[in-house]
């Protein structure tokens, strides 16, 4: 890769069998060889997290990668839906969003387009007519795309959400990064989620 260090590495879903301590010694080397600056994990609860904190330190952690988009947000869902037996009131993830506010953790969204588990892209699909309804709305008002805009809806989120968006496409990063021109209102936020399916207390 041509590369003498990465600015971050994150290591991908735990393994069962993964010992916090050894992969503590090995950020540890690499931090001070100069291969690394920061470190992140992804997919990890808050237990999983503070369990790796022990032999790192706390603030070692910078970031936490999760699954969300507008259709798949089980970690706000859970937050809304608070004290109602809604299954949306399930914690899936032992209140993984809030964990990681309060200890300075960026969540970083994986598949921001994608519906349910790698089963396809929300934008355009039949399957969500009243989302792509309020996306193009939404796009129409801010001189955006419907891309742009299932970006800013996790831009909105005040926890500072950071997206992973996958593609090399320079047309669709074009997209994607005009969603930092503009901030969706409140209530706009509401009707995407809305639109997407969920419900409100």
């Amino acid at each position: 890769m041509n590369m003498d260090y990465s600015d971050i590495l994150l290591p991908a879903r735990p393994d069962a069998h993964t010992e916090p301590a050894e992969v503590a010694e090995a950020f540890d080397r690499l931090e001070k060889s100069g291969k690394v600056k920061y470190f992140g994990v992804s997919n990890q609860n808050p237990y999983q997290i503070a369990l790796l904190s022990r032999y790192l330190g706390e603030g070692t952690i910078i970031a936490n990668q999760m699954q969300l988009s507008i259709t798949n947000c089980p970690m706000i869902d859970f937050g809304i839906n608070v004290n109602t037996e809604k299954p949306e009131a399930i914690d899936r993830d032992n209140g993984t969003l809030d964990y990681c506010r309060l200890h300075d953790i960026t969540v970083q969204a994986w598949s921001p387009f994608q519906y349910g588990f790698f089963e396809g892209v929300f934008i355009g699909s039949d399957k969500y007519p009243a989302l792509n309804k309020k996306l193009d709305e939404i796009a129409k008002k801010y001189d955006s795309t419907p891309t742009g805009v299932a970006v800013a809806w996790i831009n909105r989120h005040p926890a500072k959400i950071q997206t992973i968006v996958g593609t090399t496409n320079a047309g669709r990063l074009k997209e994607i990064a005009q969603s930092c021109d503009y901030t969706i209102t409140r209530e706009e936020w509401y009707e995407l989620y809305m639109a997407a399916g969920k419900t409100l207390p």
